[in-house]
């Protein structure tokens, strides 16, 4: 609910504005993440994620229309990183739930050697400054993992509705816990040619780092695209903090262009490497005891897809491949990540 008044507010403009505002100079941006194993046939470990995301157009042209539009982009200038004179400021809410089991769900017993069931439902705040070769975002995480997270549920509903087994082992779950994680996240391009029409490729280069109950540590990493009109954004994103890479970042792409190809297809591969401090999902609650297992402190992701941009449309998948989490796991993970991104 809260989500939704405010996404209303920011997008509320007086009609006189409006054509100046959010239009195709200044759009506003509505990804949907989906990321499941079903794809790659296995059901345990990261199994299901779900997120919503909503992008704001450039604050610049809210802010003298309406207090919140100006309140939030005076927030965006005291920021570090973010206020640089030269980048545009936006905002940023998501939505969202992952879950997380292990390998064999028909046990009702508590694996000692397999990670534990975890769910983990949030909210992410995020204020943004970026120009077009550069993407700074500070995002603040606050959510539950446990038994209100619903996770437990969901995936109980969606089995049955599959005519599948439905998982055993949730009352082994994390026990309940607020989360509040604070994540800087910086995307870079160092390498472009021809993306604004026809043939291109570009380098997207990204680090991030966290801070919180849930999740403490660094990731460093980097995205190739090659394609027909590539669009102007950073880039695809998976389900992880600083993960709103599809608003593009000016009016020159296929997706707004009048002088290029309503239609784009590209491909993409990336990967990255992450130092793992602190991981509330492997190592279990943090104050009270609860199933954990002992976690890998360096990992690596790999992913590689296809995507496809049509007027305001952008869709794409990815088949993405992590090295082992913790040091029981027998090997390492797959999953396929769905995004479908609408620019308005």
């Amino acid at each position: 609910m809260g989500l939704a008044v405010i996404v209303v507010l920011l997008n509320f403009v007086p009609p006189h504005a409006r054509a100046h505002t959010l239009n195709d100079i200044n759009p506003s941006t509505f990804t949907i993440y989906f990321e499941n194993d079903t794809f790659m046939g296995t059901d345990y470990l990261y199994t299901n994620g779900v997120r919503l995301s909503w992008t704001s157009p450039d604050l610049e042209g809210l802010k003298d229309n309406y207090c919140l539009g100006s309140w939030v982009y005076d927030l965006c200038g005291r920021l570090p990183f973010v206020n640089k004179p030269e980048f545009k400021r936006f905002a940023s809410l998501s939505i969202g739930q992952n879950m997380y089991t292990p390998e064999d769900t028909k046990r009702s017993d508590l694996v000692l050697d397999d990670r534990p069931y975890a769910g983990l439902t949030y909210l992410e705040i995020g204020l943004q400054g970026k120009s077009h070769r550069r993407m700074n975002s500070w995002e603040l995480v606050l959510g539950m993992v446990g038994p209100h997270s619903y996770a437990d549920e969901t995936q109980k509903i969606v089995h049955e509705w599959n005519g599948e087994s439905v998982p055993e082992g949730w009352r082994h779950q994390l026990k309940d816990e607020p989360i509040i994680n604070l994540f800087f996240t910086q995307r870079c391009k160092p390498l472009q040619e021809g993306t604004e029409n026809g043939w291109g490729y570009d380098i997207i280069s990204d680090w991030a780092a966290g801070f919180g109950n849930l999740f403490i540590g660094a990731h460093v990493g980097g995205q190739f695209r090659f394609g027909w009109n590539l669009p102007g954004d950073f880039g695809t994103g998976l389900i992880r903090p600083g993960s709103n890479p599809h608003a593009p970042v000016q009016d020159q792409n296929a997706r707004f262009s009048k002088t290029v190809n309503k239609f784009g297809i590209h491909i993409f591969a990336g990967m990255d490497g992450s130092l793992v401090l602190r991981n509330l999902i492997l190592d279990g609650n943090t104050f009270q005891d609860s199933h954990s297992v002992d976690k890998e402190p360096l990992v690596g992701t790999a992913m590689f897809g296809i995507g496809l941009t049509l007027y305001r449309v952008k869709i794409s998948f990815a088949h993405v491949c992590r090295t082992k989490e913790f040091k029981a796991q027998k090997e390492q993970e797959e999953y396929g990540s769905v995004t479908l991104s609408l620019v308005y």
